[in-house]
């Protein structure tokens, strides 16, 4: 005759105790207040990581610059081609200077602008905003380039302006996909801008800029993120020379510590 096989009390034993166990433990997680913090570290630390990866995939630098001297080189190509220079002074210089004179004029009924704005053109080739600028009333304008073009443009690199911090009241560009370093690009401007002070960046997003720009924006989630000391006012689209968004950031003001 077979006799029924019953559980060791002891396995029995173990398995009613690792039940209570855990039932503890859940129950200690769930109830502490603690937890919510954790939640909320992680939900923002992975919402963070997805932001900063989208912005790195909207914003590419181009390949090919070996040194920075390479780079330098590269964009003197297209500054000093003297068929450029030539095309920049006569045929495009009204024509430039008109479109650019609306734009600001715009700035200007919206309080952007002043007469009173001590103002800089980055990468302002041979000057045609800056003398926008000056015809609308602003006249202490100033632009600056790899090559000089006196009396409206000094010789400078964005990556490292020749100015003191907090000069500016107002920096122009529509140069920015010529930037090897974004970053440092963006810092210069929040540098040398005032508190409270306004940048304006005119840049391609809908189409690629031409064969001298040394990186390529998709969207303007990369200057949301580089633009670390600085609020987004307004984007808009605009038609300015093959550059179709007008960006414009104003820069926060400094807290005094006490």
């Amino acid at each position: 005759m077979k006799t029924a096989k019953t559980k060791p009390p002891l396995l029995k034993y173990y398995f009613l105790t690792f039940a209570s166990l855990s039932s503890l433990i859940l129950f200690f997680f769930f109830s502490n207040p603690r937890r919510h913090s954790l939640t909320s570290f992680l939900t923002t630390t992975a919402a963070t990581t997805h932001s900063s990866s989208a912005s790195e995939l909207d914003l590419k630098i181009r390949p090919g610059y070996t040194s920075y001297d390479a780079y330098i080189q590269r964009q003197l190509n297209k500054t000093l081609n003297p068929k450029l220079r030539k095309i920049w002074m006569t045929r495009d210089w009204d024509r430039k200077i008109h479109v650019f004179s609306n734009f600001f004029r715009e700035l200007q009924l919206q309080n952007l602008l002043s007469n009173s704005s001590k103002s800089l053109c980055i990468g302002a080739r041979v000057g045609q905003e800056v003398e926008a600028l000056k015809r609308v009333g602003v006249s202490d304008s100033v632009g600056i380039d790899l090559v000089p073009s006196p009396p409206l443009v000094l010789k400078g690199d964005f990556h490292n302006q020749p100015f003191d911090n907090e000069t500016f009241d107002f920096e122009f560009s529509n140069v920015f996909d010529h930037a090897l370093y974004p970053r440092k690009f963006v810092g210069e401007i929040e540098r040398t801008l005032k508190p409270d002070g306004v940048c304006v960046l005119h840049l391609a997003l809908s189409t690629r800029a031409d064969k001298y720009s040394a990186n390529d924006l998709y969207s303007v989630k990369p200057l949301i993120h580089l633009f670390q000391r600085s609020q987004l006012a307004r984007v808009r689209k605009v038609d300015g020379f093959g550059l179709d968004t007008e960006v414009i950031f104003c820069k926060k003001k400094t807290t005094q510590r006490s």
